[in-house]
């Protein structure tokens, strides 16, 4: 077993690029995360980040997968937090944490389910969804989380030809 990977000897320069990338890209995103205080709800695009400029091309880190699966993941997260208050607040009252870990269970499962059969697999945003039912958010984060996967998405589209598969 060796420390490091083989391929890295012969391409330290483009190792080092897109790691760069990634972290300038990451260091926009969290200087526009100021306005905002829901950090929880942003952790996956961290994750999202290494797919994105580690593994180009990855299944998980094309278009269709980034944007659709944080689609699917923001909706189902959405609607999943808004039945866990209505039911909370119109008759389970007193089992309150129950509800919220029930639904963000069920969150992951059916994200899970609507991205397999949509093809739109991009693990991150199950995360994404699982924070939607476990912590507060506003639509300003949710747009801005939305508009960092397309952002990133473009700068890999841009970077194409220059990035390689890291893993």
């Amino acid at each position: 077993m060796e420390l490091f990977d083989k391929k890295a000897k012969g391409n330290v320069t483009r190792y080092v690029l897109q790691c760069s990338l990634a972290t300038v890209t990451i260091l926009i995103i969290l200087l526009f995360l100021n306005l905002f205080t829901q950090a929880s709800i942003i952790a996956s695009l961290g994750a999202t980040t290494f797919i994105v400029f580690a593994m180009p091309n990855s299944t998980t880190a094309q278009r269709r997968n980034l944007v659709g699966g944080y689609l699917v993941g923001i909706v189902i997260g959405i609607l999943s937090n808004i039945v866990a208050t209505l039911l909370i607040s119109n008759f389970l009252t007193s089992t309150q944490n129950f509800i919220f870990i029930l639904f963000g269970s069920i969150s992951v499962g059916i994200t899970i389910l609507t991205m397999v059969i949509t093809d739109t697999e991009h693990p991150p945003a199950v995360g994404m969804s699982l924070a939607l039912v476990l912590n507060s958010w506003n639509y300003k984060t949710i747009l801005f989380v939305f508009c960092s996967v397309i952002l990133m998405s473009l700068v890999k589209r841009l970077l194409r030809s220059v990035l390689i598969d890291l893993t």
